[in-house]
């Protein structure tokens, strides 16, 4: 005998048939052909979508990537979170925390080959929402000084440190 989580009185480890599970056959077999196929298709049935209303957010995204599609997707993620929140500095801020290999892309000396991610990122940060932050001591990692890079771009000291800095002030994490 075992106890079953769904029923706590014992069953026989071999039981036969019981009769739930003849009804779920019945209803099964009962079902005309096409909803029976769409039960079968999607047995959990289908999701259901709410309208949210967003506001007055505070987030920092931790960048640490290796390609222009993956820093382009971040940025996509932070402008589309800007316009849920209505677009206003006053009220949202959104801060794309930069340390790892997509560093060189905000090179000045590398804007004719990022020129089309460059004006894409520069372009986000117009508003005054969304602000591109990097880390120092990465930049200088891999040979930049705060005059090689881009000017929509502020240079902290460390990006852990100004991450943490930032959860402080209220910022939620993203990666």
């Amino acid at each position: 005998m075992r106890l079953s989580p769904f029923n706590p009185t014992p069953m026989r480890r071999h039981s036969r048939t019981t009769p739930s599970v003849l009804v779920g056959l019945l209803f099964a077999l009962a079902l005309p052909p096409g909803l029976a196929a769409a039960a079968a298709e999607a047995p959990w049935g289908r999701a259901q979508a709410v309208e949210q209303a967003y506001a007055k957010q505070k987030v920092v995204y931790d960048v640490h990537v290796n390609s222009e599609a993956a820093v382009r997707s971040v940025i996509s993620r932070a402008v589309l979170l800007a316009d849920f929140n209505g677009s206003d500095p006053f009220d949202s801020k959104i801060v794309i925390m930069l340390h790892g290999n997509e560093i060189p892309f905000f090179a000045i000396k590398n804007h004719a080959k990022y020129r089309e991610l460059m004006q894409r990122a520069e372009g986000a940060s117009l508003t005054g929402v969304i602000e591109f932050r990097m880390c120092r001591l990465a930049a200088e990692m891999h040979g930049f000084q705060p005059e090689d890079i881009h000017g929509f771009v502020t240079l902290v000291p460390m990006a852990d440190a100004e991450i943490v800095r930032l959860q402080q002030e209220g910022y939620a994490y993203m990666r």
